[in-house]
């Protein structure tokens, strides 16, 4: 197949799992009825021996192939640039547009771009909109602007709705983005771990830090302004439990935590949670499961800026191929909470 970074054996399990999130980034030819079809077609699969991976529609036809009439693979490139618009549209203005309006202009009805639009992004119109609000805030704030200009600059009819939309999901208040912390209190504490020293810090609404091998400098420099409290009675339950899953990282995953980051790092964060147990998942797949099968760069670039490993479970994430790939805190580490999940 000439489809870059897919090989043939990962296409073939695309195909057998019907997985939406391939569609457009190969078709399957099957030789002996001479169709094409999406990796998500609702066929019967056919033999292995027949099959053969594209990297398009024009590809498949150039080998005497014609698409399927049952999943029109041809039309997703037509979805694909309906999404773009939609996406140009909801950019551009300056208060949320209607699904009705959204889908007229794709020539849709409002139903079928709905789902047209979930399955490319991840996302439905209106909350990709609710997201791309959120994002100018936090851009703006860590730029410097004043938390009124930014709420209002990126859309939002009042001060009040945009809180409301954070409710449970910023921890801190969007001013103490721009503050270095201020007004935040963080209780921290460095321990001994199986590991090696490692910092725990956490605000009253969770875990905002855990690393290995660092200590109070590191809070200073990534909260300047916030008070830091060494230990106390309120941190100790909460210190012990992030102990408890170092040594045992599937009990980490209901740990609150206290980490914003840009929409698209967040869909990537939710999805490590997700992760079963003793399983491991690709970049692709986790690329695919948040909403842009294409972003294995962006994900990657979301694990490296996850400040809560293990509790967010970004070693649970390897190559492809099977390989680690990297770790912030090293392989050695990466390698040792697999395997206290089962894995190798």
């Amino acid at each position: 197949m000439t489809v870059p970074t897919i090989t043939d054996e990962e296409a073939w399990c695309a195909v057998t799992r019907r997985d939406r999130s391939y569609d457009g980034r190969f078709v399957t030819g099957v030789l002996s009825t001479g169709i094409y079809c999406r990796p998500s077609c609702a066929a019967r699969h056919p033999d292995r021996r027949n099959v053969r991976f594209f990297a398009g529609g024009a590809e498949a036809r150039e080998a005497g192939l014609r698409p399927c009439r049952r999943c029109l693979p041809d039309e997703v490139a037509r979805d694909e640039q309906a999404v773009l618009r939609a996406i140009k549209a909801i950019t551009a203005a300056e208060t949320p547009l209607p699904l009705a309006q959204l889908a007229s202009a794709a020539g849709y009805s409002p139903s079928h771009f709905q789902r047209v639009f979930s399955r490319l992004t991840g996302l439905s119109p209106a909350a990709y909109a609710r997201a791309l609000r959120d994002e100018r805030v936090r851009e703006a704030l860590t730029a410097g602007e004043r938390v009124t200009d930014a709420i209002y600059d990126a859309g939002f009819e009042s001060a009040s709705r945009f809180y409301d939309s954070m409710q449970g999901r910023l921890g801190m208040a969007p001013s103490a983005w721009v503050r270095g912390g201020a007004g935040v209190t963080i209780r921290w504490a460095v321990v001994e771990s199986s590991l090696g020293p490692m910092l725990v810090a956490a605000t009253e609404k969770g875990v905002c830090r855990l690393s290995f091998g660092r200590g109070r400098d590191e809070l200073e420099r990534l909260f300047p302004n916030a008070e830091l409290i060494e230990g106390g009675k309120e941190f100790a339950a909460l210190l012990q439990r992030v102990m408890s899953a170092v040594e045992d990282p599937a009990t980490g995953r209901d740990i609150p935590v206290d980490v914003p980051g840009t929409a698209f790092q967040e869909r990537v964060w939710q999805e490590l949670r997700k992760i079963p147990p003793g399983e491991t998942r690709s970049y692709t797949e986790i690329a695919a499961a948040a909403g842009n099968a294409a972003a294995v760069r962006a994900t990657g670039s979301a694990n490296g800026a996850n400040h809560v490993p293990v509790l967010i479970p970004c070693h649970c994430v390897v190559r492809s191929d099977g390989t680690l790939g990297g770790y912030a805190y090293g392989l050695d580490i990466k390698r040792a909470l697999l395997e206290r999940e089962g894995k190798r």
